[in-house]
């Protein structure tokens, strides 16, 4: 089982992107001599500041952004990245990056999540360059790794900015939810073909208990698990959320048809009360992400629909 989530996961990807720099040949010999000294006299007086960086992660690209912090290295995606790193350029997918083309970056720093470091981290340890996982599990370890990488990169005001704002608004959203009768709640993660059930311990998870709901999944200490329809229907759901990942408009249809055509589905309270949920993915990830409030505020929406 937890082979299979770990191969789940690795189907999750976001896929990198690096910038590069050329060079330039119109110099003499002698010139190209006194240039390579210079080279390697800055290469000596390198300041311990002058970082070179590679995010591996939409996520994390856009945290760096806010922070100020400039990457050599960025995922390329469908969802619109800071135009800070427009001049990127693509090394592969967060599971099997270009590694020598990573190396030909000379990056000192490599940022990735703790949800890829079974798959990644022999990977990079070969290539010798400092790599740092960060927990985006929920929005408070997000907001912890935030603090983190601020001061890390001396970038602390901005980083305290950030995590007041995000921590201002959560308190307002659960001010809002406070007292109210929680809705129970089932999580499903879908990729094309297949989906598995989000605990209490998954960043969506997360989100539902900010928002006032209840996992039906509460007794694992996993963030996903597999689940038969005949045991999720047990647990009696008010609410069904459907998250699409990988290829979202396929795996939209794929629900579409497993609700349809396998009459369990049916006999779901959630199904008889027309409460299922297509979340969209750009703001309801596998991980924590920058898109937090925008999604506990959808979801305040879908759990107390008479508040709206």
């Amino acid at each position: 089982m937890k082979n299979h989530l770990k191969l789940w996961v690795m189907l999750l990807g976001i896929i990198f992107i690096v910038a590069g720099c050329g060079a330039n040949d119109s110099a003499s010999e002698k010139e190209k001599d006194t240039n390579a000294d210079k080279v390697k006299a800055a290469e000596a007086n390198k300041p311990e500041d002058d970082h070179r960086i590679i995010a591996t992660t939409v996520a994390i690209t856009e945290i760096m952004d806010k922070l100020d912090i400039d990457l050599v290295g960025i995922p390329t995606s469908y969802k619109e990245l800071p135009e800070r790193y427009k001049d990127a350029t693509e090394i592969g997918s967060p599971m099997s990056p270009d590694m020598e083309l990573m190396l030909s970056l000379k990056p000192t720093d490599i940022l990735s999540v703790t949800t890829l470091l079974d798959n990644m981290d022999v990977d990079f340890s070969n290539l010798d360059i400092k790599t740092q996982y960060l927990d985006f599990t929920s929005v408070d370890h997000m907001l912890n790794e935030i603090e983190k990488v601020g001061k890390e990169y001396n970038r602390t005001e901005q980083a305290n900015q950030l995590i007041t704002q995000y921590e201002d608004k959560m308190a307002e959203i659960e001010a809002r939810v406070a007292g109210k009768d929680a809705p129970s709640v089932l999580i499903l993660m879908g990729i094309p073909g297949s989906y598995i059930v989000g605990t209490e311990h998954s960043y969506i998870g997360d989100l539902v208990k900010r928002a006032g709901g209840v996992n039906v999944v509460t007794d694992r200490d996993e963030e996903y698990i597999s689940g038969n329809t005949e045991y999720l229907q047990q647990l009696k759901p008010d609410i069904i959320l459907r998250a699409a990942h990988g290829m979202p408009e396929e795996v939209v249809k794929m629900f579409e048809k497993e609700f349809k055509e396998n009459d369990v589905w049916k006999h779901f309270k959630a199904v008889q009360n027309n409460r299922v949920y297509d979340l969209e993915e750009t703001r309801f990830g596998t991980t924590a992400n920058l898109a937090a409030i925008e999604a506990l505020d959808e979801l305040v929406d879908i759990l107390y629909p008479d508040e709206k």
